[in-house]
């Protein structure tokens, strides 16, 4: 269970509107960072943003926040309040406690102080919100009229009544700020497990791959996402029993070594995906590559992860020959599908669209995006 941190900036307090400028807006070059940071710091940041500008925040080194800032773990969600409107939400990347950091990156501008901020957090996927923080008390039981000062964190019992109805805070302050429903999910019986995927996909050996045509479509189409992602400038995952495959065939091995979702369900709904494009700690799509007659067990994950994050915003793929289109389509129709309006969420990409998206960025990735690819899949009704 992730925690939720939240940071209280009053409105028009003009020196925290230009730190929030410089150093979340703006964002901070690593070059900037590494002077002041360890090579263990520097490798670790690296990791996770490779050499992209970070977003960047501190909190005053009282014994209230260090108590806080001890509990945070990476993923953790961080919320910046500004009035009564939350400002920016993204997830704890790393932390470190740098005074000469924060005297780098955050000069007390009124110069009646020489405390800074030097609790520091790198923040992964800040997005800005503008969703008013009385949709946020609601939905984690506070009062309408709660009144947030400083650095704060959701306790344990509001964390767990809020997680036993809500997949993933993120999806949901994006659904808000589209004016979209908010879905509660349906959880498991409390006498019940949480109850394993539908559907597990064979995992064949590499020399079975070798040999099989079919087998090697799924193969190939595996290895062309994957590498139409990096090209995007997304992070790439495969699932682990995949891998080896990739790396026999086409020497690809520019996975994800583990799998962070950003969503509060177990990693089995996400990390059998056949390729998820993402980034640090959240999906921007996801595809399921489908060759055989069927065309049911994609659809069979994307239904569970509909149930169990009934409010996610990236979005799904069947990824199969133009031929097997009205395949897909009867499957959609199927009445669990239907009541789920798994149509709505889900697309279809061809093989053949692939391959000439392949084709079109084989010398360039200028405009390679989720959007792109989104466009070019068909909505089956």
């Amino acid at each position: 269970m992730r925690n939720i941190f939240l940071l209280y900036m009053p409105p028009g307090n003009a020196e925290a509107m230009l730190h929030y400028r410089d150093t979340i807006q703006n964002r901070v070059p690593m070059e900037r960072l590494a002077r002041f940071l360890s090579r263990d710091q520097v490798e670790r940041l690296r990791e996770v943003f490779g050499n992209r500008p970070i977003a960047v925040w501190g909190s005053r080194n009282s014994p209230a926040n260090r108590a806080k800032f001890e509990r945070m773990g990476v993923g953790d969600d961080l919320l910046i309040v500004e009035g009564e409107a939350i400002k920016l939400m993204g997830k704890v990347a790393y932390k470190a406690i740098n005074p000469d950091l924060s005297r780098e990156l955050w000069r007390n501008l009124n110069g009646d102080s020489s405390e800074g901020w030097d609790l520091v957090y790198f923040i992964a996927n800040p997005i800005e919100v503008g969703v008013p923080f009385v949709e946020f008390c609601r939905l984690l039981g506070y009062e309408p009229n709660y009144q947030l000062r400083g650095f704060t964190s959701v306790s344990e019992e509001r964390l767990g009544r809020f997680y036993e109805h809500y997949d993933d805070l993120y999806s949901i302050l994006v659904r808000l700020r589209s004016g979209k429903a908010v879905e509660q999910r349906e959880a498991p019986k409390a006498e019940e497990p949480a109850p394993p995927p539908l559907v597990e996909v064979e995992r064949e050996d590499v020399d079975a791959v070798l040999a099989s045509e079919v087998v090697s479509d799924h193969v190939k189409m595996q290895w062309k996402l994957a590498s139409l992602g990096l090209k995007a400038g997304e992070k790439v995952w495969v699932p682990a029993g995949d891998q080896g495959k990739l790396r026999k065939v086409y020497e690809f091995n520019e996975f994800e070594t583990e799998f962070a979702a950003g969503i509060d369900l177990p990693k089995s709904y996400v990390e059998n995906i056949d390729v998820v494009w993402k980034e640090e700690f959240r999906i921007d799509a996801a595809f399921e590559i489908e060759n055989t007659t069927a065309i049911y067990s994609g659809l069979l994950r994307f239904a569970d992860l509909s149930i169990l994050a009934p409010n996610t915003t990236y979005p799904m793929f069947i990824v199969a020959p133009v031929e097997k289109r009205n395949r897909v389509r009867e499957q959609l129709l199927r009445p669990a599908f239907r009541r789920l309006e798994l149509r709505d969420k889900v697309k279809f990409l061809p093989y053949e669209a692939v391959d000439d998206i392949d084709r079109f960025f084989a010398t360039s990735s200028s405009g390679l995006s989720v959007a792109l690819i989104a466009g070019k899949a068909e909505v089956l009704t």
